[in-house]
């Protein structure tokens, strides 16, 4: 399958050059004033469709993602590209159906225990606070800040809304990234023909460069929700925290947005620890600072040869930029969104070229040209 690259060569070859039309001043500020205007209006419709934006980058993201697999399985198989592509999707969702089959009792039992032992927990803990100055002092601060019924009430019933969208949004963006997948050449060929022609070779790259950077990313971020996930249940369930499996579920799905799984799993974790009892809850903070410690510090440096090299201080930032611009669906699509960002940094203000945007990645560098003969 080409790349974009291959499509612009093939455009270019396929454009007749036009000729050079005669300019004059009156033309040059009409043509500039224009653009400006222009740019303005774009800026303006751009700002305002932001949502439909992020869902088209989501659909992008998982077409590549449908598309990774399939090209995988072409590689290794031999099949047409329309029934690896069948193959891969049945295969994906198969393998979600029968996770969430196998799993789906224990999961559920256990996040009915979460949703049980979680008041009593708390309850127990609130009683262990009393029994000294200090923990009367911080549970009298937190009883402070508790928001109040009606708040409660109003914040359920946002959540409830937020999750209706959210499950439409997924059906939307499962569909749309099937679609992409299904007809590539088509929707990158009509992306490159908007560009003129003698920017379409750079823009090409660029865009090559976009892709292949977004694949490494998730290649290795699904090999650290992996392990997040994995680590976490599995020490939550040595120390003999109820409901283990269920938060190392949560932390793995979490761990989509860098360091959020042990921050979203850490609460219903130490609560229900402690609840348990002091040495219990100390063990459980332990088992998380080892988790993110191993994550960050072994895992994810080994799975830097499969995935962008991203400054976790660039991450961070990135991720609360990308909230206050664009709220959740920021948040959830921040990472991928700084990639992009990089890339285009270095590619149209640094000026590197592909092939050093993509030093970092498995995607094999060109072969150097061979040195002329001397005397040539």
């Amino acid at each position: 399958m080409p790349n974009f690259t291959d499509q612009a060569e093939e455009l270019n070859h396929q454009s007749a050059p036009a000729p050079a039309p005669r300019d004059s001043f009156e033309r040059r500020v009409f043509r500039g004033t224009a653009i400006v205007i222009a740019t303005a209006a774009a800026a303006y419709v751009l700002w305002v469709l932001v949502d439909l934006l992020l869902l088209l980058f989501a659909c992008s993201l998982v077409a590549l993602i449908f598309l990774t697999v399939t090209n995988a399985l072409r590689r290794r198989t031999g099949m047409p590209f329309g029934v690896a592509l069948a193959a891969s999707v049945i295969g994906l969702l198969a393998l979600l159906a029968g996770a969430f089959t196998f799993f789906g009792a224990t999961i559920q039992g256990e996040f009915a225990e979460l949703a049980q032992r979680l008041p009593q927990a708390w309850t127990d803990v609130q009683a262990m606070l009393r029994t000294s100055p200090t923990g009367s002092a911080i549970l009298e601060r937190a009883q402070s800040l508790a928001p109040s019924g009606q708040a409660l009430v109003n914040a359920a019933t946002t959540a409830l809304g937020a999750v209706g969208g959210a499950l439409s949004g997924l059906a939307i963006v499962l569909v749309g990234g099937l679609y992409l997948a299904a007809q590539p050449q088509l929707y990158q060929g009509g992306l490159l023909r908007l560009v003129p022609d003698r920017s379409r070779k750079p823009v090409a790259e660029t865009l090559d460069a976009v892709t292949v950077s977004l694949r490494n990313w998730l290649k290795g971020q699904a090999l650290g929700m992996l392990f997040v996930g994995v680590a976490t249940g599995f020490g939550l369930w040595l120390v003999g925290v109820p409901a283990a499996w269920a938060i190392g579920l949560v932390a793995g799905l979490a761990e989509f947005v860098p360091y959020l799984g042990i921050l979203v799993a850490g609460i219903p974790a130490v609560v229900l620890g402690f609840g348990q009892g002091v040495d219990t809850g100390i063990w459980t903070i332990v088992v998380l600072i080892a988790v993110q410690q191993i994550q960050g510090n072994l895992v994810m440096p080994l799975l830097q040869n499969r995935m962008v090299d991203l400054p976790p201080a660039i991450t961070i930032f990135g991720i609360i930029a990308a909230g206050i611009l664009f709220g959740v669906a920021g948040v959830l699509l921040a990472t991928p969104l700084t990639i992009v960002v990089l890339v285009l940094v270095r590619r149209l203000y640094l000026g590197e070229d592909k092939q050093e945007v993509l030093e970092s990645t498995d995607e094999p560098a060109p072969a150097p040209p061979s040195p002329a003969p001397p005397g040539d």
